[in-house]
């Protein structure tokens, strides 16, 4: 949980957003770049680094990434324009998140092999519940120190706790079960999982679906702010305390989706959260100044529904196919995260620019509800290959 803590302080770009415009002579076009190389960059890592896990080990992974990570806020500290943010914070601090991320969660999920939904989601709600610990710690060390030394001493702070978190990174024997008044370790059935995620029809309404549910929260976080201020007419500081609540909603959500997503069907969990978020975007769609009470269930939601996704996938990824090659195909479903991170950062402030306010970002976005919708419906089934007569399935 302190691992994705500190990974989850990229949430809290914005702190920086505004004095770094101001003292590079920046857009804000511009200071939005480095965070969207972060989320690229973090979803591009998480399958390179599931190939080298087995070989590098989870505590040396763990040193790689955290060293990496601080390096990248380090740097951003000594950037003197827009593109050697998005080089140093973007590229390398994204690079570093992407190498971390996935080994605290393959590591919670096997020793946790009889409840890995609630297992994945108490731990990555670290990362959800970031920006209400990280935001404040950063503003405060602003005011008192100015933008630079902050991002050097979160860099140092990074560095220094998550190598000695590293060495708690360690995984259980092979097969191991927690089985209370045996002295033996048992073998915990798995099933005929496939190994070849391409294979499976599945994996790709898995992808599917984790992009849609990715872009519809990730579009929702980038716009939280300006929709408040623009469309409902709020003040600024209303906006930015809002986001502490949006913060609860989205670090709440992954424990509960990890619980859920250990009793029902994947399919049925996917709808849920999508019928969610179509409430929120109809909410959107009929909201005016004045209407913060829709603003704010609206928003919740869409956080809310963003971090259920982050623990949704995961485990869905364990149910489905096989727990031993558990890094490499979380990495590779992760890019879905990677997609919708990229489409839903860009094309709503297009839509923005298009059509002159908010409310029609909200018509694409509840379209992609329904197809979410479907596509859990139809593709998001475990599969099981054929076996041999008299074997077990």
């Amino acid at each position: 949980m302190v691992i994705l803590l500190c990974l989850g302080s990229v949430y809290s770009w914005s702190i920086f957003r505004t004095p770094l415009e101001q003292e590079l002579g920046i857009s804000a076009t511009e200071s939005l770049l480095p965070f969207t190389f972060v989320l690229v960059f973090y979803a591009a890592l998480m399958p390179v680094t599931g190939f080298y896990l087995p070989r590098l080990g989870t505590r040396l992974t763990t040193v790689i990434g955290g060293f990496i990570v601080g390096l990248g806020y380090i740097l951003s500290s000594y950037a003197t324009h827009g593109a050697g943010l998005v080089i140093t914070y973007g590229m390398i601090g994204g690079t570093g998140i992407g190498i971390v991320y996935g080994v605290p969660i393959l590591v919670v999920s096997r020793w946790f092999p009889d409840k890995k939904g609630l297992a994945v989601g108490l731990t990555i709600i670290g990362f959800g519940l970031s920006p209400l610990i990280t935001a404040p710690v950063a503003n405060h060390l602003i005011e008192a120190y100015t933008v630079r030394p902050t991002l050097r001493v979160l860099g140092v702070a990074m560095i220094t706790l998550i190598s000695a978190i590293s060495f708690t990174m360690k995984l259980p024997p092979k097969d191991w079960s927690p089985q209370p008044n045996r002295s033996s370790c048992t073998p915990i059935l798995t099933g005929s999982s496939p190994t070849n995620i391409f294979q499976c029809r599945s994996f790709y309404g898995l992808w599917i679906c984790y992009a849609i549910g990715t872009l519809l929260g990730l579009s929702a976080i980038g716009i939280s702010s300006s929709v408040g201020e623009e469309l409902i007419a709020i003040q600024p500081a209303v906006a930015a305390s809002s986001m502490a609540l949006f913060a609860l909603f989205n670090g709440v959500s992954r424990p509960l989706f990890g619980w859920l997503s250990d009793r029902f069907k994947p399919s049925h969990i996917a709808i849920f959260s999508y019928t969610l978020s179509l409430i929120a975007c109809l909410l959107m769609l009929s909201a005016g100044q004045g209407d913060f009470g829709n603003y704010l269930v609206a928003f919740s939601l869409f956080w809310f529904c963003l971090g259920g996704w982050l623990a949704m996938a995961p485990t869905i990824t364990l149910r489905f196919f096989s727990p031993d090659h558990y890094a490499q195909n979380y990495g590779i479903v992760f890019t879905a995260y990677g997609a919708g991170a990229l489409i839903g950062t860009l094309v709503t402030g297009r839509i923005r620019d298009w059509f002159g306010n908010y409310n029609a970002v909200f018509v694409p976005l509840a379209i992609l509800t329904v197809l979410g919708m479907v596509t859990a419906h139809g593709l998001l089934k475990r599969e099981r290959r054929p076996t041999a007569p008299g074997t077990e399935p």
